[in-house]
């Protein structure tokens, strides 16, 4: 298994455990996202983002009322306003962590925790970000607001993960 974190910043040495202000009540982790999910982070940071695929209890009518008449079970979703100068341009950096010292935190999502510091074993620049999304198969919707899709996921049988929903337009 592999184990990544996404950064704007290239020159990450360590990443020590931090406490997330809105998970008061989780001690300070080092957050780690697996290779299936990787692709929800191939965006700068603040980037809101709206990602959903289908899982093994998804209903025939959560599947045509999201994935209609596209071939893709994995889409990622996200505003307008991002499109262009802000992702179209991005570059980020993917750094690789050991396994050994992390935990599922949040297997739906794909998100790996560790306790300790932990160091990088490899850090890579990552060009193209949208090309990379597309070579997968996954399908790249690009819409004015991402908050009726957040309203109808809700309360549908896909599996999503909502990220850096705060910075959507309202």
């Amino acid at each position: 298994m592999n184990l990544f974190h996404f950064s704007e910043e290239s020159d990450i040495a360590i990443f020590k455990p931090r406490k997330l202000e809105y998970r008061s009540d989780e001690p300070a982790m080092v957050w780690a996202i697996d290779e299936f999910h990787a692709p929800h982070y191939y965006f700068p940071r603040e980037c809101p983002r709206v990602c959903v695929w289908k899982k093994e209890d998804t209903t025939e009518a959560d599947m045509r009322r999201f994935f209609g008449h596209s071939r893709t079970s994995h889409i990622i979703a996200i505003e307008t306003a991002w499109w262009y100068e802000r992702v179209k341009k991005a570059s980020i950096y993917r750094y690789s962590f050991m396994t050994d010292s992390f935990y599922s935190h949040s297997p739906e999502a794909g998100y790996y925790t560790s306790l300790d510091t932990v160091e990088p074993i490899s850090v890579d620049r990552l060009d193209g970000l949208l090309e990379r999304i597309l070579e997968l198969g996954i399908e790249l919707r690009i819409t004015p607001s991402l908050r009726h899709l957040q309203t109808d996921i809700l309360s549908s049988t896909v599996n999503f993960s909502m990220i850096r929903m705060k910075n959507a337009s309202p």
